[in-house]
């Protein structure tokens, strides 16, 4: 696999994606920035904050029922002390809508008030989401809108240009491509970004990747993984990423003629079992000070 921190990506993606964000600034009133429940320091794409300024914005950590609930309850909490405020939302279940809906009134009170003073009340608000490809912002329009407005795939790049659409808690949404920055300053952003899907599988050895998320897995939610895989206690707790991917395809019965482990489906069951959520909730970074 190329070192995830030196693949470059699309210069001219992003450069678009900047120029759109800065043109559609001035049309709207709060910036809705998704982050992945799982991974929300890796999400964070660190060129929205220089684009953005001082429009007020919000962070949601999208994808909470993939997440471990008390590591995303200790990232709201970081968030609100440290940055900005923070909502937690899945667009599957719907948990969160209502959160969104009262946190942007908030932050938008003073606005809201001239526009009561003007006359102006009801007037619909505009926002702006962004993210990285496959956090889920298409999604997350979709469920504000009670249908399906925006293209909705469980990989990343779909929405290739900006679209507004109408909601029923009195936002209107711009939607923006997704993009990643182009270079990663620390190797574990990287493998957290191809762990979830926010990289294509395709430009990567998925094999790889799968070997890192095991280990990444068994720090972190060890009984899970055990219970997922019919690991013993003692059985896996040593072992390195080759051997253990190597013991998850075994208990799996993933084997080839004479035996051997067919690491290919390994790496792939592994990592869309994670990404579904079936090995269990699972945050794989939580926030400074957090234990």
């Amino acid at each position: 696999m190329p070192d995830i921190k030196q693949i470059q990506w699309f210069p001219g993606h992003m450069a678009k994606t900047r120029r759109l964000m800065k043109e559609s600034l001035p049309d709207v009133d709060i910036v809705l920035e998704l982050l992945d429940a799982r991974i929300p320091y890796s999400s964070k794409n660190p060129e929205i904050k220089k684009i953005i300024g001082d429009k007020p914005i919000v962070t949601i950590l999208n994808k909470a029922s993939l997440a471990d609930p008390k590591v995303t309850a200790d990232w709201c909490r970081w968030y609100r002390a440290n940055v900005n405020p923070c909502v937690t939302l899945d667009c599957l279940t719907g948990e969160g809508v209502t959160d969104l809906k009262n946190t942007v009134r908030e932050v938008l009170a003073d606005k809201i008030a001239r526009y009561r003073d003007r006359g102006m009340e009801g007037r619909r608000l505009k926002a702006m989401i962004v993210g990285i490809p496959n956090v889920g912002k298409s999604s997350l329009i979709n469920r504000l809108a009670g249908g399906k407005h925006a293209k909705v795939e469980n990989r990343p790049g779909v929405t290739l240009t900006k679209q507004w659409v109408s909601t029923d808690i009195g936002l209107s949404l711009l939607d923006m491509p997704g993009v990643l920055w182009p270079k990663f300053d620390e190797k574990r952003v990287g493998e957290n970004l191809a762990a979830t899907g926010a990289i294509r599988d395709q430009i990567l050895d998925v094999e790889e990747v799968a070997m890192i998320l095991a280990l990444r897995i068994a720090e972190v939610a060890p009984d899970l993984l055990a219970a997922r895989y019919r690991l013993a206690p003692g059985e896996y707790e040593d072992l390195d990423a080759y051997d253990l991917t190597e013991l998850i395809g075994k208990k799996r019965g993933f084997l080839m003629a004479g035996g051997a482990v067919n690491f290919r489906r390994t790496a792939e069951t592994l990592l869309d079992e994670f990404r579904s959520g079936k090995i269990g909730r699972i945050s794989l970074e939580k926030p400074k000070g957090a234990v």
